[in-house]
Order: C-alpha cells, then structure tokens, then sequence
C-alpha cells in the first residue's frame, strides 16, 4: 500500500494545520522534530510533507472532511503525477533520505558495518546525512532527511548535527522523528521547530484493527493499551503478544511465587524472537542489548496496565480500561491492595525500566519487580 499525501493524514488535525502554513508561506523552516507517540502518523507525515516540498508542480486542493479541513486558504499537495512525485512513490527519488541506524551496513567503513545495532550513531549523521547535505540536489527543488527514531541519536552524533541544523544549506530540510524529547540534547531540540503528534481516535483504531483481521476484544484491548496508536496497536497485535499479556495479567492475579525466574524467561523470550525477526525482514543484527530493553519495556508497561486497572478499581475514579477482557483477575489483584500501594507498585515499574535502561543486571531488576508485584514493596535496588 502507497504512502498517504499530506492531505489524506487522518487524527492529526493541529499537526497539518501547521504544516501547511508552512506550505502555503512557500518556505517550511529547515530543522523540525515531529514529536509524539510511537505509531501516531509522524513518519507517515514526514514522507507525505518531504512529497509537497520535492513536488515540481504543487497544487491547492480541497481537503476530505472526515480528515479534518484547514482553518483557512487553499490546501497545498504533491500533485501526484509529475516525476518527481512518481519516484516517491517507487521510493527512489535521490533527493529523499531516510536516516536510521540501519545505514551502519552500507557504511565504506567495514568496522561500522560490523558493529550490532543499538544507537544512531555519529558515523550514519556524518556519511548519510551531513556530507550529501552539502552537495546540489540531483532534481533542483532541494533535499529532504528524515531522521527516524531519532531519540537513539548519541550525544557525539547529535553535536556532530548541530552546524548542519543551525546553518543548512538553503534548500535542505530536516526532519527528526522522535518520541522520547528528554533523550534529544537541549541544543539539538533549540534548533528545530516542534510540531506536536497527538494520539489518535479510539474508535478509529479499533476500526483499523479489526479490518486487518483482528478480532474485537484484542482490538479493544491494543485500542486502550496503546493509548491511540494505530502502528504500535497492530505491531503488537502482529507479534502475538495478547496471549502473552493474558498469561502475565493471570499470574499477576495469582500472586503466586516465581515470578521473577518467569518475568525473566518472558522478556528475554520476546528480546530474541524481535532479533530474529529484525534479522529476517531487514538482513541486520540488533544489538541483543537494545532488544531486551524493548522487551523489558513492554513487558513493564503490561504489568502496570493490570496494576493501573486495579487502582480503577479500588478508587472507583472510572471503568476498567484496558484489561476489561479479565476483569476477574483484576478485581483479584484490586483485593489486595490499598490504593496508596497500588500506586506505589505503579511508580516503582517506571522506575524498574529506568535501571534497566542503566545497565542494572535484568536478573535483578526482575527479582525486584517480582518482589513489588508480590508485595508492593519498592525497589531494593
């Protein structure tokens, strides 16, 4: 399926509007960070945006209203059919960079092309997006580089940009993609202009789900859990993770022993099969380390979820969200705690992430949680 053009991107009204005073003003500044959560629509937009700017023959159009129209003047789109146009679609226009650490293994450098990845590193900045930044775009209309994942940058990567963000050539412009800010430095963030990505309608996400064969009370479920993220939603529904949450959220319920010894065993289950799969579609190596991190992440935020539903319930603040299809082991895991404790547990899982993203051993952060989830208690750590 072809990328949407900028005027067929749905739940990101604001985010539009504001592209297109960009358009409409005939310069869109140089440096932008599309900012927001995972799966939202912001590199879809970036390729949608990176069309307008490369477009010879740019056209005003009348925008769907179910995608929402802009507040006033003609809406400025690719008009589809010039070459340039063409080769976007095809995805070779030369004068389209996408940035992402998967270019370590087409670097000159055998060294780099070796290395696992993990992070956006200085070398990738320097040789696929620096250096071209410098030379005259192939098609006469300018370059455009967007920067995925661009919270993976390294800070010598990130410094290494900042002249090119600050003093680009006239006709460069580029894009970071990003969802975490605080990983960005606050010199890389001064130099671009933001435009924020929100989460998408529920009831449109759903629906998405359930057209690509999901059934509803796993659309329902990846609806809420992601907080409307149509990407991640079908990423996760994709990966079979759902028979995955309903086991953790059952043994969480129990309260049984072993939890730390199967929290471990889960997570490191979902690092290696997300390496294989990295692997297998991309022809690359994911750093082992990287993987587990993703996986502890998910993990974590799937076992607060059953904890944040069970706060719900004890505070009668609301209904249960997302773990609504095993209200019983929540109302199990609810009858054990205060609301204090339950909130406790809650804070003290963002803080297990936060070691394990600090190198903490894994087998140790999962005896913690274990010992939280049990207990309530925090982390000993």
């Amino acid at each position: 399926m072809s990328e949407p053009d900028l005027q067929d991107i749905v739940g990101q009204d604001e985010a539009i509007a504001r592209l297109q005073r960009y358009m409409r003003g005939g310069r869109a500044p140089h440096a932008m960070l599309f900012e927001g959560p995972d799966g939202v629509g912001r590199r879809t937009t970036a390729v949608a945006l990176a069309k307008g700017l490369l477009c010879h023959s740019p056209r005003g159009v009348e925008r769907s209203p179910s995608a929402g129209q802009p507040a006033h003047g003609a809406f400025i789109a690719n008009c589809g059919r010039c070459d340039d146009c063409r080769m976007m679609a095809a995805g070779t226009h030369p004068d389209f960079h996408p940035i992402y650490k998967e270019l370590a293994r087409y670097h000159d450098d055998p060294d780099v092309r070796g290395r696992v990845m993990q992070e956006l590193g200085i070398e990738v900045i320097r040789s696929f997006l620096i250096a071209p930044a410098g030379l005259t775009s192939a098609r006469g209309k300018g370059k455009v580089f967007v920067v995925l994942e661009a919270e993976l940058m390294s800070g010598a990567a990130q410094n290494a940009l900042l002249k090119t963000l600050e003093e680009p050539p006239s006709d460069v412009t580029i894009i970071l993609v990003c969802q975490r800010l605080d990983s960005l430095l606050p010199t890389t963030l001064s130099r671009c202009a933001a435009v924020r990505f929100g989460p998408l309608p529920r009831q449109f996400v759903k629906d998405r789900l359930m057209e690509t064969g999901v059934d509803q009370e796993q659309a329902e479920f990846w609806t809420s859990f992601t907080d409307g993220s149509l990407g991640r939603a079908i990423e996760l529904a994709g990966r079979d993770m759902y028979p995955v949450k309903c086991k953790l959220v059952d043994k969480l319920a129990e309260g049984g022993g072993g939890l730390g010894e199967q929290f471990s065993e889960t997570a490191d289950k979902l690092a290696a099969a997300e390496v294989s799969q990295t692997k297998k579609s991309q022809g690359a190596d994911l750093s082992k380390t990287l993987a587990s991190r993703r996986a502890a992440g998910l993990m974590l935020e799937l076992i607060a979820g059953a904890y944040r539903d069970a706060l719900v319930l004890v505070t009668g603040c609301g209904s249960l969200a997302a773990n609504a299809d095993q209200a019983p082991a929540v109302e199990a895991i609810a009858g054990r705690f205060s609301a204090g404790t339950l909130a406790g547990i809650i804070e003290s899982l963002s803080r297990y992430e936060q070691l394990l993203w600090r190198n903490v051993s894994p087998r140790l952060v999962w005896d913690n949680v274990a010992l939280t989830c049990a207990s309530g208690q925090g982390p000993d750590l």
